[in-house]
């Protein structure tokens, strides 16, 4: 079937990249981002550092520009919500009852922050950070000598710790786990996380259960069992995301903690795709279903998208990489984190990679300040390497990424 009409229900990272790159593949039909928010595309990835501080303004944050849509003929409808897509008719069907005629369909509807109910007569001194406009609120409240309370020590949470502590706020988080990011880095290398924000002036309180956050008319309670009460001038909830499956379901498809996917982010419906943080796709390289919520992920699927509606069936499977940028610090982490790593540089000094072996076989590594050692590991990942030269810092990575071309050439002589 020719495409007439694409649309892609969302406007953020997923719904953009698709639309480039159908562009860029070729495809001159209509394509119709439908956005709920009242911006078009922007990065999320800045929210938290860059832009929470006023570094970047918010046009380094748009991921098309004005001009290339204009260029490239894109309708971006923002400030619109869609309640479902009529499977049979091929119609996208929106809130005020008006309907777009679409021969292929994207969900890239992304998801919502985890909520807490927090009574009390300050509403605005609770926030969470997921969009351009949870950023613009919670800018103010980061003074030099104000004190902020953050519920949550993912990598979001930590990354407006080490923002807010930088322009002289006294931070808390507090952390229901014992050591967080241990679940995703391995213990170790979340420890050396860990390690990075006490240092940098971050009061990181771990093994925290909360009792109940509340506002007063001089600020935020919250309430900790066992450790009395933090008080603060405004508090950011970090406890993650859900999936924003409410069209999906309205649609008929299937989901389960996201919109259930194949490899090339098809639902069962044929012309219904799903892309990004809301996507629970088959990962052959897992052996599962999985829903990662990371920039470089909804970037990839998105790509493979475009290219599945346009008949080039493609899948992208690569291991999970994602950054973040805490204190200072850049860090990095690609693949999967498998027992104790084994140590490249400096733990103490704050420079190192830790590879993530199986044997001799690379599964992972995490970087502090090594972006170059990520970008060899990634070549690396599922080999087997000579694990006394990956330790030896006069090695380069990058010998032992070529050294098993350089004896296949040996080989064939």
């Amino acid at each position: 079937m020719t495409l007439q009409n694409i649309v892609t229900v969302g406007a953020g990272q997923a719904a953009a990249v698709t639309a480039r790159n159908l562009r860029r593949q070729g495809y001159d039909g209509r394509i119709s981002l439908i956005g709920a928010e009242p911006h078009p595309p922007y990065q999320r990835p800045p929210l938290s550092k860059e832009f929470l501080t006023g570094a970047d303004t918010e046009d380094s944050l748009w991921i098309l520009p004005p001009t290339w849509v204009a260029d490239h003929d894109v309708d971006i409808v923002t400030g619109t919500t869609v309640v479902r897509v009529d499977a049979m008719s091929r119609k996208v069907e929106l809130a005020d009852g008006a309907t777009l005629a679409a021969d292929a369909v994207l969900l890239a509807t992304g998801g919502a922050p985890r909520t807490v109910a927090v009574p009390g007569p300050r509403p605005e001194l609770v926030h969470y950070l997921r969009t351009l406009d949870d950023a613009r609120r919670l800018a103010p409240a980061l003074r030099p000598g104000s004190r902020l309370a953050i519920v949550g020590a993912g990598f979001v949470g930590l990354e407006i710790a080490a923002t807010a502590t930088a322009v002289g706020v006294d931070v808390t988080v507090l952390e229901s786990v014992p050591v967080p990011l241990a679940r995703v880095l391995g213990p170790a290398m979340a420890a050396a996380v860990c390690r990075l924000h006490r240092e940098g002036g971050v009061d990181l309180r771990t093994g925290m259960r909360i009792n109940g956050i509340r506002t007063t008319s001089g600020g935020v309670v919250v309430d900790v069992e066992g450790s009395g009460a933090v008080e603060a001038d405004a508090v950011v909830i970090g406890i993650g995301i859900t999936p924003n499956t409410a069209v999906a379901e309205a649609s008929g498809l299937h989901t389960d903690d996201g919109i259930v996917v194949d490899a090339a982010g098809r639902t069962a419906v044929g012309h219904i795709f799903a892309a990004g943080d809301v996507a629970r796709r088959y990962s052959p390289r897992a052996g599962r279903h999985i829903r990662p919520e990371h920039f470089d992920n909804a970037s990839r699927q998105a790509v493979a998208v475009a290219n599945t509606m346009l008949g080039r069936h493609t899948i992208s499977d690569d291991a999970p990489w994602f950054w973040s940028d805490q204190h200072g610090r850049n860090l990095q982490f690609v693949g999967v984190a498998t027992g104790d790593p084994v140590i490249r540089g400096d733990v103490d000094a704050g420079e190192f990679t830790g590879f993530y072996l199986e044997g001799t076989t690379v599964r992972g590594a995490f970087a502090m300040d090594r972006g170059a050692d990520i970008t060899a590991a990634r070549e690396l990942l599922d080999r087997a390497i000579d694990v006394d030269a990956l330790l030896d810092e006069d090695t380069d990575l990058w010998d032992l990424v070529y050294a098993d071309i350089d004896e296949e050439a040996q080989v064939t002589r």
